[in-house]
């Protein structure tokens, strides 16, 4: 039986080791009041002194409305897993997840890409799901850091693996396009549970195929 995942219940949930779980949109659309959201941006604009009269900047407010309620709604998807039957006992990973978020900080877009893996225990994911895992975290105003943890978090409580990693490089528009205006610039955040965290042959072997060291 499907049981819905909630921002406020993720942490809490109870486990279920059925075939699939329904994780639905964090922020859906139709949560969101887009009348209200097109009529705050067209007053943010024009308090910057940025005029709507012109043709190409008169429905500019309704896309940013529409533009920030796609940004943070992540598409529903179901967390399948199957029986390890083979008895798989090594890495299954993921590599050059492409992500996109916004700083919780300052409201801009910082991207990159994702490396997530875990050392199978009684049950495997669906390999989609790696990558449903981390934009259904991205879809809302984060932290690199706190992203990364809870996309390993929740493999760890999902599955109980024996390991779970998350390697996460991102460039942030904060840090690019203002400030210090280091362009070029990226930063690297990582999460390791279990084995890959106590074991060091197993976190190289890890942090190598993730290309940490590239």
């Amino acid at each position: 039986m499907a049981v819905p995942l909630t921002q406020e219940s993720l942490q809490e949930h109870p486990r279920v080791w059925g075939q699939v779980r329904s994780v639905p949109p964090e922020a859906p659309v139709d949560g969101m009041d887009l009348v209200a959201a097109e009529t705050a941006a067209a007053a943010f604009l024009q308090a910057l002194g940025v005029g709507l009269e012109s043709e190409h900047l008169r429905a500019t407010p309704r896309r940013m409305a529409r533009a920030w309620a796609e940004m943070l709604t992540a598409r529903p998807f179901e967390m399948t897993t199957f029986p390890n039957e083979e008895g798989y006992d090594e890495l299954v990973l993921a590599r050059d997840i492409p992500f996109r978020s916004v700083c919780e900080h300052h409201l801009l877009p910082f991207t990159g890409r994702a490396c997530v893996a875990y050392l199978p225990g009684d049950r495997i994911l669906g390999l989609s799901k790696l990558a449903r895992v981390v934009e259904h975290f991205s879809c809302r105003p984060q932290t690199q850091e706190r992203l990364t943890k809870q996309v390993a978090d929740l493999l760890q409580e999902e599955l109980e693996p024996r390991a779970v990693g998350v390697v996460m490089s991102a460039e942030h528009s904060c840090m690019t396009l203002r400030g210090v205006q280091a362009t070029g610039s990226s930063t690297v955040t990582s999460s390791l549970l279990g084995e890959l965290r106590n074991d060091p042959r197993s976190r190289a072997e890890f942090m190598a195929l993730a290309g940490v060291n590239r």
